[in-house]
């Protein structure tokens, strides 16, 4: 129903403007010029291992906690009320540091929303100088997305600048790589140590990369310690309601076997 509303705005739009006076329209296949783009490729696959990786983790951490909550139900009938709170309270902990690590990931301003923007973001901002320059050198007054939620009922080829917006593309990298090349032997040539302004930025820089690197670490080297206090805490619980019912179980025994030895006792004495 969305899509069919935009059509025909669109439509609507296109045919106020044509009733105006001509105008001149072209489109791309955005996925088309991607899939073409070697360096978009690369960035696409290293952001998808990055997502992989952090999906495992995830996973694990999750599997983790169900084992925990598993073994509670299990072991639920021979814990003290005591034991089952604080075990109950430690998967609470745990299920909210899992939530926290998957919106460090996935967050608004998450690893993958940085990533994404460091590795793909300049490449499509490629495609859109492209497209701009194409346009306006070709005159033309709308450039539209095949491949965007805009439903084409009919599209002429004749109208498909994808391959424009390529071929511009790959000359504008080329001359970046030119560019790259001759800044790296200018580099090489030169010994020139950077301008003290340009150290106090990357210090700077690094101070603030450093800084959150070390909030992180604390964050979740507490989150840590919490959990192995915790754990520590539960073992000693353990061990101390065991030397419990082994002394009572022991106890029982002592006084099983006095009272066999009073009647046996009483017996003796009877005959």
């Amino acid at each position: 129903m969305k899509n069919i509303k935009l059509t025909f705005v669109l439509l609507l739009i296109v045919g106020v403007s044509f009733a105006q006076k001509y105008q001149r329209l072209a489109y791309i296949d955005m996925d088309y010029i991607l899939q073409n783009i070697p360096k978009y490729i690369e960035a696409q696959n290293a952001l998808n291992d990055k997502v992989a990786k952090w999906r495992k983790t995830l996973d694990k951490e999750a599997r983790a906690i169900e084992i925990l909550k598993t073994d509670l139900v299990n072991e639920k009938a021979i814990l003290t009320q005591e034991l089952i709170n604080e075990r109950e309270e430690d998967i609470l902990v745990k299920q909210e540091a899992l939530r926290k690590l998957e919106s460090l990931y996935f967050g608004t301003d998450g690893d993958m929303y940085i990533l994404r923007k460091k590795l793909i973001q300049p490449i499509q901002d490629q495609v859109y100088n492209a497209v701009q320059t194409i346009a306006s050198r070709k005159k033309y007054d709308f450039v539209f997305d095949k491949s965007s939620e805009f439903i084409m009922l009919y599209s002429n080829k004749k109208h498909d600048i994808s391959s424009l917006v390529l071929k511009l593309i790959k000359i504008d990298i080329k001359q970046q790589d030119k560019a790259e090349k001759l800044a790296e032997k200018k580099k090489l040539l030169s010994n020139n140590e950077p301008s003290e302004r340009q150290k106090q930025i990357a210090a700077k820089k690094e101070a603030i990369k450093q800084k959150k690197l070390s909030e992180r670490e604390k964050k979740l080297k507490d989150i840590e310690e919490k959990r192995k206090q915790r754990l520590e805490a539960r073992d000693k619980k353990r061990k101390l309601l065991q030397e419990k019912r082994e002394a009572l179980k022991k106890a029982r025994e002592e006084k099983k076997k006095a009272a066999e030895e009073e009647a046996k006792k009483q017996a003796e004495e009877k005959n």
